[in-house]
């Protein structure tokens, strides 16, 4: 599947766990397929572990351009703005961007908010229920507050990356969205996606019907074999 209707500037978040960085950088690669110039921001200035900068190479050889927040060859996040800025003027690309995922996280998106159009902007938040902290739909509401709260932008979009890693069965998918579609229906931000890894998940056929949002599949890009 590739996106649909995707507005030209996507950012997405999550909290810690949630898988935000798997999902960013398989979106950004399904864009590619409908879009000639795509654009992939990371700006976690929070995790230094399973950062999509990590697969700048592989991606750029897919026609994806990387931006980060910090530096080339930097090990210390020093905002580096024209870079993570140029996109959101270019009309011509998706921009696509991997933020962190706390309220320090997200601190970082006011060098962009002045730019921002929210007529073309989509702010997704990655949910995992199988994280302590967005294990009900209390917790998710809470978690979709602060990061509101300290980005200055609302939610538009749940995905559904309720997962145990390579141990994901169709049951802990469907219980994910069960307790994303109550988070749904209390606040009213729709589940755009639900995502599964092909290689884990192959009795796709078993999800219920009436499953929240559009199945997303997903592959490993930044979890080594052995993880």
């Amino acid at each position: 599947m590739v996106p649909k209707n995707s507005k030209r500037v996507t950012i997405i978040t999550g909290h810690y766990g949630s898988g935000k960085t798997e999902f960013a950088v398989n979106y950004a690669i399904k864009l590619r397929q409908i879009s000639p110039k795509v654009t992939l921001g990371d700006l976690d200035i929070v995790n230094v572990y399973f950062r999509s900068r990590e697969r700048k190479k592989e991606l750029e050889e897919m026609g994806i351009h990387v931006v980060s927040s910090s530096l080339e060859g930097d090990s210390v996040d020093i905002p580096a703005v024209a870079a993570i800025a140029s996109p959101v003027k270019d009309k011509s690309t998706k921009y696509l961007v991997d933020l962190g995922g706390n309220d320090v996280g997200t601190m970082v998106l006011g060098r962009l908010k002045p730019l921002l159009d929210s007529e073309e902007t989509d702010f997704f938040m990655v949910v995992n229920v199988n994280r302590p902290d967005t294990s009900s739909p209390e917790g998710i509401l809470q978690e979709m507050k602060s990061l509101e709260d300290a980005s200055g932008l609302r939610v538009t979009g749940f995905i559904n990356n309720t997962n145990l890693i390579r141990e994901t069965t169709v049951e802990d998918i469907t219980m994910g969205d069960k307790i994303l579609k109550e988070a749904s229906r209390l606040s009213g931000v729709p589940i755009k996606y639900t995502t599964y890894v092909e290689e884990v998940v192959k009795d796709i056929e078993n999800f219920p019907d009436d499953l929240g949002g559009e199945l997303f599949p997903l592959k490993f890009y930044m979890r080594k074999d052995w993880m």
